[in-house]
């Protein structure tokens, strides 16, 4: 393709880089990136991918902006509380870069549509913020012989590292791939959520910039990519620190035997798909359940182990409140709950998740979780009360 007068304005910057010029202005212009959500990490790189001109990008999210996502979300603005995320950042991109097509899908990946949107992408680029989605993904780019640029951001500290699935003469991988990093997942609950642990508003910023940067230069060719290398960040200290990745070559999927050659169940795998019949150390209650058991009013301790200043945001009616980083010191003040039945209870479930583990290792024997967390009980009963945070 050939640049327009108007293209060669707006490019200008790019078209003066010697190492860049029109030859890579025109390989972005013609290529494509999918991002998985349109968060904290995908706001920021629909901006830039948009600005430098990647001609087709694909967003992927199921939710909708609200009030507590634009502290980091920059491109959501506040008229856009209660739009689709996704929609949302079409309008961003648009206003942006007109010229950029973008494709909208107001849903989840999953095992079942993973493959085919995927397929219609140079580069993926993943950030979300849960282990089922970041190994679906991952095993999707393998199996397509994509580059998942992956990133990941935690209070004050983030990572991003490029996943190249593509192949090479030899048959092998070009790089190693999300289970090379992390061949096991975390137990549910063990790696809390930015909703959760918080993160600070600038972070996710300077991580998809690290994405953006490593997806043009996969889709122009230029440089030396982040394969084989996870970059972490510090920002408290304003440290940059790299570690190696090496390629398992007995990894599942991309090892010299892959076992694991289509998708799979990913909520199963990560150990989040226990049905409440089963017999598990973490029983789960979903809102309806809890509804009809407060409706009958059976004895219970409903224990809301979220933080002081979420109360304040919302809570369920008859709550005691324990943080859990307190709960350990404070188990005493649940002793007469000992054997009787105990529903905790947090933001999403996973904080409340770890409250449960720890209240059945003291000796608690009825010991249930709210399914979902206060987000999912509101959703379920339309309490207007019970604000999205």
């Amino acid at each position: 393709m050939t640049l327009t007068a108007a293209q060669c304005q707006r490019y200008a910057r790019h078209l003066t880089l010697p190492e860049f010029g029109a030859v890579a202005q025109e390989k972005l212009l013609s290529s494509s990136v999918l991002l998985i959500g349109a968060g904290g990490l995908g706001s920021p790189l629909a901006l830039y991918l948009a600005a430098a001109g990647v001609g087709r990008i694909g967003i992927m999210d199921f939710d909708a902006v609200d009030l507590s996502n634009l502290q980091r979300q920059i491109a959501h603005r506040t008229q856009d509380i209660g739009t689709p995320k996704a929609r949302s950042a079409k309008r961003a991109i648009n206003d942006l870069n007109p010229e950029v097509v973008v494709d909208v899908y107001e849903e989840g990946i999953t095992s079942a549509n993973a493959l085919e949107i995927v397929a219609k992408y140079d580069v993926v680029i993943d950030g979300t913020d849960n282990f089922p989605t970041r190994y679906l993904v991952g095993d999707a780019c393998v199996m397509l012989g994509k580059v998942n640029i992956y990133g990941s951001i935690y209070r004050f500290e983030g990572q991003a590292t490029v996943f190249d699935g593509r192949k090479l003469p030899d048959g092998s991988r070009a790089g190693p791939c999300y289970r090379c990093l992390y061949p096991e997942p975390p137990s549910p609950g063990e790696v809390p959520s930015c909703s959760e642990g918080g993160v600070l508003g600038v972070l996710p910023g300077i991580i998809a910039m690290v994405q953006a940067t490593e997806a043009i230069k996969a889709l122009t060719g230029m440089g030396k990519p982040l394969t084989g290398r996870l970059m972490r960040y510090d920002a408290l200290n304003m440290q940059f620190r790299e570690l190696k990745i090496r390629r398992d070559k007995a990894c599942p999927v991309c090892g010299d035997h892959p076992t694991i050659t289509q998708l799979i169940d990913y909520d199963q795998f990560c150990g989040l798909g226990r049905s409440q019949t089963e017999e598990a150390p973490a029983a789960e209650m979903n809102a309806p359940t809890y509804e009809k058991l407060r409706e009958a009013g059976t004895d219970h301790l409903l224990l809301d182990v979220r933080e002081g200043y979420e109360l304040s945001i919302c809570q369920i009616e008859g709550n005691t409140h324990i943080p859990l980083g307190e709960l350990p010191a404070r188990l005493g003040e649940l002793a007469a709950w000992k054997v009787r039945l105990v529903v905790c209870q947090c933001k999403s479930g996973r904080r409340s998740m770890k409250a449960l583990d720890t209240l059945k290792k003291h000796g608690f024997t009825k010991v249930v979780n709210l399914e979902g967390g206060i987000l999912a009980w509101g959703e379920h009963t339309g309490d207007p009360n019970i604000a999205a945070y």
